[in-house]
């Protein structure tokens, strides 16, 4: 089967042609079938990949496609390398792909794009694919940029409406900046290297000195990429607006798979930034401070969409906060439980959305546990896992992560702490408002409450059975597990944890650690439950006036308006005044001015054709005699 690793990618990319070439022909069922199809046959050999490594003794393979790039002493191939980590990637890209794609069916029925958009996620999954896949960091970048391409097509895909258009244009901006890191690294990589691909890269690095400056360089250009892809600050402000786009796309391309592809990429270039010290301290900081703000504006949101979209911001945090202090296996344990549980609350705040004709306010919400029974107790089962409570998903990965953070500084988990707290609390006030107390919308909103058809309630039940469950893959040796994903993953980490060591810490400090997360947790939900649902309180309407805290949490801390006073307004003032000065004055003006110099010269040139013969003769005989002057003069 691994071998047959080019049909991953393969399938969904003729999905994306069939429906893209064939969407105003095909009917919608057609278009559907062959969308969920294609990802579902990805599944379906990414399976056969997996089963097949781990039964392997040799658990990295690389399969070449084609020879691509060769000139000179540049040779890069066009191959795929499959290994425990871009098999794990494959299985959560393949397999929560298939069921946003099904959950789609049902979401989108009615819109008027629907080809277009199954074949935009197609094509997403394609590029997703190629980005985990690829042998090297130029592969790697053609998915990078393709997931980028397609973040934007589906934020926008709504795009008669200007505020979402103006949401996808942000994103891609925003990730382009990112992207140029990311590029500028690529190139460092073979200039040092001499060769981007994976296998010559990390064994020469692995003998480089702990500290190098150029592999210090290299990683932050690298993680200014994640940066920008996994919108963590200062680039995390695109990811909020890009809930423009229907939800399946928030649930699949802003929780599950595009926004990890930094951690993913860092995770991949694990003994680089093991090596550059400086960087990790850097990725800690970014991650910590990304957690805590993120969470602090959640805490507040009133759409639905907006504080997931922020839940996500400040998971990811987490994510890097993990990789910062050397737990990648905990910071990728975390990728894949988020996944489970992140794409679960999207596709479940959907489902209600869907329920309430695209209300996203949650204070005209309320009372909807008895009509949308499903989604209310699926949605409950991924808010216990994103708390951190026990025995789901989230409790395992935040908890190793929470742990390697306590070893490395005492004060960052002091704060990663306060941060899960909110989480909680954000978390059960958004099922609360949602869910409990009495309905709080109009009468026609309340006569269209219904249950989503099953087409969009399987996949929150699947999803829910993982973030159930997905924790069983890491349990730790402290809670009497094996810890499966550290096993698996470990030749992947191997030579970054010769250099660093294992976690630690004695069994009686984990417990203590685990049981204040889970303290603090609980308390945050108490508190939630007493505000919200036993003293029946409303957020604020947005005309009333708020406390200081609250309306900077609210207004998500007027990040968006310092960007837009210190950088959007100069640089717009700055390239107006490069318009009219040298764009108008200058370029156009010289362009301009050769066009009318000659246009004025040919005015004057024209009064010599007088039509008068004696007038000709005097100017042949005025050349004669000019040709004679010049000749005596050369003499």
């Amino acid at each position: 089967m691994i071998n047959l690793v080019w049909l991953i990618p393969l399938f969904p990319l003729l999905g994306f042609l069939v429906n893209g070439l064939g969407r105003n022909k095909l009917s919608k069922s057609v278009v559907a079938f062959i969308a969920c199809l294609a990802v579902l046959a990805s599944f379906a050999v990414s399976l056969g990949v997996f089963f097949e490594l781990n039964a392997s003794e040799s658990k990295s393979f690389v399969i070449p496609i084609f020879d691509w790039i060769s000139a000179g002493t540049v040779k890069i191939p066009f191959s795929f390398l499959i290994d425990p980590l871009s098999a794990l990637m494959l299985l959560i890209i393949t397999g929560i792909g298939f069921l946003i794609h099904l959950y789609s069916v049902g979401y989108m029925h009615h819109d008027t794009g629907f080809g277009k958009f199954f074949a935009y996620l197609n094509l997403f999954i394609f590029f997703m694919l190629l980005l985990v896949l690829g042998s090297n960091y130029v592969v790697m970048f053609i998915g990078w940029e393709g997931v980028g391409l397609c973040s934007y097509l589906l934020i926008g895909f709504w795009f008669t409406n200007p505020s979402y258009a103006s949401a996808a244009k942000k994103a891609f901006i925003m990730n382009r900046i990112g992207d140029l890191g990311f590029l500028i690294a690529v190139f460092l990589i073979f200039t040092t290297f001499n060769s981007v691909e994976f296998a010559q890269v990390f064994p020469q690095a692995a003998n480089m000195a702990s500290g190098d400056s150029m592999l210090i360089l290299i990683t932050a250009l690298l993680f200014v990429g994640a940066i920008g892809k996994s919108a963590q600050i200062p680039l995390f402000t695109w990811l909020p607006d890009a809930m423009a786009g229907p939800t399946p796309v928030s649930a699949l391309i802003h929780a599950a798979t595009m926004v990890t592809a930094g951690i993913y990429m860092i995770a991949r270039s694990n003994i680089l930034f093991t090596l550059a010290p400086e960087t990790l301290a850097v990725v800690s900081m970014v991650g910590l401070a990304t957690l805590f703000l993120a969470a602090a504006i959640a805490v507040s949101q009133t759409d639905i969409k907006k504080v997931l979209a922020y839940s996500t911001v400040s998971q990811l945090g987490y994510m890097f906060l993990g990789l910062g202090v050397g737990a990648y296996t905990g910071a990728f344990f975390h990728v894949i439980t988020h996944a489970f549980f992140k794409a679960l609350l999207f596709l479940g705040a959907g489902s209600v959305i869907h329920a309430m004709g695209n209300e996203q306010d949650m204070r005209n919400m309320g009372g909807l546990k008895k009509k949308l029974p499903i989604t209310f107790l699926t949605m409950m089962i991924g808010t216990i896992a994103i708390a951190g409570l026990p025995p789901f998903s989230g409790f395992f990965s935040k908890d190793e992560i929470l742990a390697h953070v306590y070893e490395h500084n005492k004060i960052f988990w002091g704060i990663a702490v306060i941060g899960a707290m909110f989480t909680s609390f954000y978390m059960f006030r958004m099922m609360y408002l949602t869910f409990s107390g009495n309905f709080r919308g109009t009468s026609d909103q309340e006569h269209h409450l219904h249950e989503s058809p099953i087409s969009m309630t399987i996949p929150l039940i699947v999803l829910a059975v993982l973030s159930a469950l997905g924790g069983l893959i890491g349990i730790p040796a402290v809670l009497g597990g094996g810890h499966w994903l550290e096993s698996f993953l470990a030749p992947v980490f191997a030579v970054s944890a010769s250099k660093t060591g294992t976690l630690a810490l004695d069994h009686t400090t984990e417990y203590i650690l685990m049981g204040v997360s889970v303290g603090g947790a609980l308390l945050a939900m108490i508190y939630a439950y007493t505000r919200y649902v036993k003293h029946s309180h409303i957020p604020a309407d947005d005309r009333v006036e708020r406390g200081t805290l609250a309306r900077l949490s609210y207004n998500k801390f007027f990040i968006d308006e310092l960007y837009s006073s210190l950088i959007t307004r100069p640089l717009d003032a700055l390239s107006g005044f490069f318009y009219r000065t040298i764009d108008k004055l200058g370029i156009d003006g010289i362009v301009n001015g050769l066009g009318k110099g000659a246009i004025e010269s040919s005015k004057g040139f024209r009064l010599l054709q007088t039509g008068m013969v004696g007038f000709y003769i005097f100017m042949m005989v005025a050349g004669i005699l000019a040709l004679l002057f010049y000749s005596m003069y050369k003499i």
